[in-house]
């Protein structure tokens, strides 16, 4: 069904193409241009940042339309600082591949105003995550600053306009240190809670009833720390229409494992404190959300690589919603990584007549609409090789079984158990 590709060769491949590129960029000067003629990526963007401290990328003109660029622009003046912020998509194999310690360095090295900056970018791990840097010394600890605005309740569910705003402040206050510990202990200082005047028996357990999906997570998924996750490229061929051209690994992200654990540790975290400030009469779904809260615990606790994290994240989701009232779209069928879905879908996998009803985020629909490759979480199968975690035997996998909810029966609805 697949063709297995050689992960060692494979990585060799990768490492003297990103050598080669690295190597074109210092002899060139130029980051991905077009053609010979054409400015680079980097040239453009710090073109656009000679008139504006804020360049955004058409990508996110939704998130970030003119009027609130306008007014970060004047946010980022008032503060007097040399503060420029970059926002645009990064993925592996643009410009910049994928990197954005490589799209801060390539804007900097070509801005005039080279001695003293801020600079804030998008994240090449989260799309809706934000990165800091700040030459030529740490005078207003940048680093910490914008990545303490990510960690915030407050942030927790805002935009990526309101999240960029909170960190040009959290820059310009200069205590970015102090603001990312408050924030990590804010996170970490919570225990589990449990159920108030029950016990933490069985009898407790069988009370609540387990009515999330999670219930076919809870003890299912703990098989899945014999698997070992590895990141590598598969090509596949396919079908004609409508059947997707192949699908990618994502490698991008699968290269940093330990941000996704923590990421995925401070999302628990912080749905063991919300319950626990929760109002019992005025919160329905109280016991969803700690039932998915124990679930997310359990297999954070027992993951051994990205689709136990991408699940952890799940259940977190999961209970949010719960606690919330107004469930949505679960995460991204191909890669729960890229975050909540924004719509459902058909897919066809290869060899199967039927089509899939999946979730898929903005980014996976357009590929599926241009017949490109959308990008999807590895696992590996029974012999060792890396396949999509979908591919994965269900009767092994709770993520295959469920695919991180979109799986599950409509009638039976997300947050309910079949």
């Amino acid at each position: 069904m697949s063709t297995e590709v050689d992960q060692g060769a494979a990585k060799r491949v990768l490492t003297t193409l990103a050598a080669l590129l690295l190597t074109a960029l210092t002899a060139t000067g130029t980051a991905g241009a077009a053609d010979g003629d054409a400015p680079s990526a980097g040239q453009r963007i710090a073109n656009a940042l000679r008139t504006s401290p804020v360049y955004v990328d058409e990508a996110y003109a939704d998130a970030v339309p003119p009027s609130r660029q306008r007014q970060l622009a004047d946010r980022i003046r008032r503060t007097g600082l040399p503060i420029k912020v970059v926002l645009t998509p990064l993925t592996k194999g643009d410009a910049f591949d994928g990197e954005s310690d490589l799209l801060a360095g390539t804007v900097r090295d070509r801005l005039p105003e080279r001695r003293d900056l801020v600079l804030i970018t998008s994240d090449g791990d989260f799309p809706d995550s934000l990165q800091g840097y700040e030459w030529p010394d740490d005078t207003h600890q940048a680093r910490r600053a914008v990545a303490a605005a990510g960690f915030l309740d407050e942030m927790r569910d805002a935009g990526l306009a309101d999240l960029t705003a909170k960190a040009v402040d959290l820059v310009a206050e200069g205590k970015g240190e102090q603001r990312y510990d408050e924030a990590m202990s804010d996170l970490g200082g919570s225990a589990r809670p449990t159920q108030s005047g029950s016990d933490s028996g069985s009898d407790s357990e069988s009370g609540s009833g387990m009515t999330g999906w999670w219930l076919l997570i809870a003890v299912p998924a703990l098989a899945l720390t014999a698997l070992a996750t590895r990141a590598a490229l598969l090509r596949r061929s396919r079908t004609p229409s409508p059947a997707v051209p192949q699908l990618v690994f994502t490698t991008a992200r699968a290269a940093d494992e330990a941000q996704v654990r923590r990421r995925a540790e401070a999302e628990v975290l912080a749905l063991g404190e919300a319950t626990q400030a929760a109002d019992v009469t005025a919160t329905p779904g109280l016991q969803q959300a700690l039932d998915a809260y124990a679930a997310a615990g359990t297999v954070l606790d027992e993951a051994r690589g990205l689709p136990d994290l991408a699940g952890a994240l799940a259940l977190a989701q999961e209970g949010r919603d719960a606690l919330a009232g107004s469930p949505g779209l679960p995460l991204c069928f191909f890669n729960p990584l890229h975050g909540r879905a924004a719509l459902r879908t058909g897919w066809r996998p290869l060899g199967r007549r039927d089509r899939l009803d999946v979730a898929v985020c903005q980014e996976c629909a357009d590929a599926l609409r241009d017949r490109r490759a959308p990008e999807v979480l590895p696992d590996t199968d029974e012999d060792g090789r890396t396949v999509p975690y979908f591919e994965v035997p269900a009767g092994r996998s709770a993520w295959a079984a469920t695919g991180y909810g979109s799986l599950m029966p409509a009638s039976a609805g997300l947050g309910r158990a079949r």
